[in-house]
């Protein structure tokens, strides 16, 4: 899963134009795309499934750093890792708010669309809102099974861009790179979600996505941020 961090001191049936789910490796690091054609060899698989496990286990606890950067940041400095299941709904939800960001009502209509968009993809995004340290950590990777086609977003300031994302290896075969450091270039700068809201900033990134992964896959799928 490749932790993307923006810049800032900080089943239903599937489309035929998507592959069928397999079994990968949970997350990716590799500083550059995979095009859907290339397949990674046996010993960089080794080394990438050491690097993306270190990755996500860093960003799922809360520190949302010493992810690679694709938005040209570079690496933050790192934060220490949080753990705290207690802070987790007793019901399963692919939106978690801790820091309060969102109403019932948009948590409602963001649950739908993430519904939606795992019924038309396969592909599953999941919400975390938080203000670090308090943040359930990684004790969402478990309560979300997170895997390879899994997309964790996570709302968070600290670093001044909202927008942190860690995105599954299959999902990073179908979608640039370069989209998630545009998604937050937009909707995750400090100027956007002050004017807008951190309601508003989630909202629409979420929309972005979903737009995005209901795209063909092609050379120029994902090629805008709506």
């Amino acid at each position: 899963m490749a932790y993307l961090h923006p810049p800032c001191p900080s089943p239903t049936s599937h489309p035929t134009s998507r592959p069928a789910f397999k079994p990968s490796i949970t997350v990716t690091t590799s500083s550059h795309h995979l095009p859907s054609t290339q397949k990674p060899t046996a010993n960089s698989n080794n080394w990438v499934s050491e690097f993306r496990s270190k990755s996500l286990n860093l960003v799922l606890s809360g520190a949302l750093t010493l992810g690679v950067s694709l938005s040209g940041a570079g690496i933050a400095e790192a934060k220490v890792g949080v753990n705290k299941p207690e802070l987790l709904p007793k019901e399963f939800s692919p939106v978690i708010d801790v820091a309060g960001f969102l109403s019932d009502g948009q948590e409602k209509r963001l649950a739908e669309e993430i519904a939606d968009i795992e019924k038309y993809t396969g592909y599953k995004l999941r919400v975390l809102a938080q203000n670090y340290p308090d943040t359930p950590g990684l004790a969402i990777k478990d309560f979300w099974q997170v895997d390879d086609r899994t997309i964790v977003f996570v709302a968070d300031p600290t670093f001044g861009n909202i927008l942190n994302f860690n995105v599954g290896a299959s999902v990073d075969l179908d979608v640039p790179r370069s989209f998630w450091s545009r998604l937050a270039g937009k909707y995750g700068n400090m100027f956007y979600w002050k004017e807008k809201g951190e309601d508003g900033a989630i909202e629409s990134a979420v929309m972005a996505i979903s737009s995005c992964l209901k795209e063909p896959v092609d050379a120029n799928n994902c090629s805008e941020v709506k």
